[in-house]
């Protein structure tokens, strides 16, 4: 979890920093605030490319104690209250929901977010094979990719979602931030 008192914007920026400072493997760097039904931010994440993968730091606030899903999903939009537009995970592969079922896990399948009992709540997690910017796994595609948590654990095996309840926050991956843009990108 960052530093108590830096807030998100704080947290993004230190991130951001450390990343420049000493990460030279870093591709790309994007942000996504997430929302609650209600509107509010109640988060950020963000999203840093390396050769590998896509490593996410996730910091949230104001959720209920407790295990909690999250994954990335297919769709850049989250329209409140109950975030459907964000469509299904992430899956360009076809495969079913889970780490636990033979036949899955999506791309945008991740482990659980524990939310502690002040409500808060943080982790970081590397999603091998994907990218933010170039490749049929780019994060930021056409229509972007978005980050989900649900109300409930998921159960890592259930398809389509794993049994995680109902979607109470919601962000899209929004922005490349301009101080680590390739050169050639907008």
């Amino acid at each position: 979890m960052a530093q108590a008192g830096l807030g998100f914007a704080g947290f993004v920026g230190v991130t951001a920093l450390v990343t420049l400072v000493g990460c030279s493997d870093v591709k790309a760097i994007a942000e996504a605030p997430l929302r609650s039904p209600d509107n509010r931010e109640i988060g950020r994440a963000v999203f840093r490319e390396y050769g590998a993968g896509v490593e996410i730091r996730l910091e949230v606030q104001g959720l209920k104690p407790g295990l909690h899903g999250f994954h990335l999903h297919k769709v850049g939009q989250c329209l409140p209250p109950d975030f459907l537009s964000a469509g299904g995970h992430l899956n360009p592969d076809s495969r079913e929901h889970g780490h636990l079922n033979p036949r899955g896990a999506h791309v945008g399948d991740l482990p659980n977010l524990e939310i502690g009992a002040g409500g808060t709540g943080s982790i970081v997690v590397t999603v091998p094979g994907v990218t933010l910017l170039e490749g049929d796994r780019a994060l930021l595609d056409g229509d972007g990719t978005s980050l989900v948590i649900h109300a409930g654990p998921d159960d890592g095996k259930t398809d389509p979602a794993g049994n995680a309840g109902p979607r109470v926050a919601c962000g899209t991956i929004l922005e490349l931030l301009p101080a680590t843009q390739p050169e050639g990108k907008p």
